[in-house]
């Protein structure tokens, strides 16, 4: 990633050198922009100022753990605190440039899509601040799961949170998903880049999922979904569970 491209990990350096949060901006290929009501500061946050349903997974995160998409390091630093072994990666290399500030012992700069064996073998792979998205679409989304499927121990459970895209009523949302519908895409997988002052991402595909359409996606995976977790709908964190396992 260039330096200019790295607008997420440049946001939350500023943030942690300021001390002050910043809004996220996301932008949405058909123009539509949004801005996250919590932006670094949930990024940042210490345990106690989680969202229930994120300190209530938790308690399900055992062994090694794998943070996908770890941002500023807040899952890798409680499980640390915890003495759990935790490997963070994430493909903004400022975000990882902040992880290690903060402390975090092991974060790496790697896109999910490159993850193997040679990181070892997980028991548990935290993918919060919606990071079940990286899946990104539908064959892309059993790849990568097939890929985690292989570096993950025989009781492994991924904790991924998402949100149900078709909880609105708001019709540029609606008129998006039916657009998506029409050139053969998911609902809910959008095409967005993150802005922040003159950074910007690359454009790329982030996927939000009902969950009918999770456990669709997770057929022949070797993942199945045991439960979901919420307390502000339409977010909610998805048990994700190797089948076979209890």
């Amino acid at each position: 990633m260039k330096d200019r491209q790295d607008a997420y990990g440049r946001m939350l350096v500023d943030a942690l050198e300021s001390g002050q949060p910043i809004m996220e901006i996301v932008e949405r290929e058909d123009g539509f922009m949004m801005g996250s009501r919590f932006g670094t500061t949930l990024y940042l946050a210490p345990f106690r100022r989680w969202p229930p349903r994120q300190r209530r997974a938790m308690r399900l995160a055992r062994g090694r753990v794998l943070d996908v998409g770890s941002g500023g390091g807040r899952v890798t630093l409680h499980l640390q605190e915890r003495e759990q072994e935790v490997v963070a990666i994430d493909n903004s290399p400022l975000a990882v440039e902040a992880c290690r500030r903060r402390g975090v012992l092991d974060a790496r700069v790697l896109p999910i899509e490159h993850v193997d064996d040679s990181l070892g073998v997980f028991d548990t792979i935290v993918m919060f601040g919606n990071n079940l998205g990286l899946l990104g679409g539908a064959a892309r989304g059993k790849r990568l799961l097939r890929r985690l499927h292989r570096i993950s121990a025989p009781r492994a459970r991924i904790l991924g949170e998402t949100l149900d895209p078709y909880a609105t009523d708001d019709a540029a949302h609606l008129a998006y998903h039916e657009r998506n519908r029409r050139r053969g895409r998911m609902g809910g997988q959008i095409r967005i880049r993150v802005r922040y002052r003159d950074y910007a991402t690359p454009w790329f595909d982030f996927l939000f999922l009902s969950r009918d359409e999770l456990e669709e996606l997770l057929e022949g995976t070797g993942w199945g979904l045991r439960r979901t977790i919420e307390d502000e709908p339409p977010l909610y964190v998805a048990v994700i569970e190797k089948q076979g396992s209890s």
